[in-house]
């Protein structure tokens, strides 16, 4: 099956594909020409992959979860440990976030928005009003 074929199934870009190729998570046949040739087995692994990133996992991570997938001996705890740390990292950016939010929040409240120069917003992104980390 060629990378067209193998992209419309898997719902992975060929660009994508040629990617993960590059960085070998997978590996697909050659022929005699040098053009690749994927299988079934690729088509589900690149399922698998664009499903892990999908939900944000790193390629680290999928590197991790795809040798573990294809290790019968496998024990879930393992799966489990990568994923829930992949859930604290998610957790801490909700986090960051949502303190972002509020800090914004707050300065679009306090800005008039009118027609004055003076503009909170701009004045808390000056340097000059960020505590010194000396």
């Amino acid at each position: 099956m060629n990378i067209g074929k193998v992209s419309r199934q898997s719902g992975v870009p060929p660009k994508t594909i040629r990617y993960y190729e590059e960085i070998g998570l997978i590996r697909p046949n050659r022929s005699e020409n040098g053009y690749r040739a994927f299988t079934e087995n690729h088509v589900h692994k690149l399922a698998f992959l664009g499903r892990a990133r999908a939900l944000g996992f790193t390629i680290e991570d999928c590197r991790t979860l795809l040798s573990l997938y294809e290790d019968e001996n496998r024990e879930s705890m393992q799966v489990k440990s990568v994923a829930e740390e992949h859930l604290r990292q998610i957790e801490e950016k909700i986090e960051k976030l949502q303190s972002m939010r509020a800090t914004l929040s707050e300065l679009i409240e306090r800005c008039a928005g009118d027609h004055r120069p003076d503009c909170p917003i701009l004045a808390d992104l000056s340097p000059d009003s960020q505590p010194s980390t000396e």
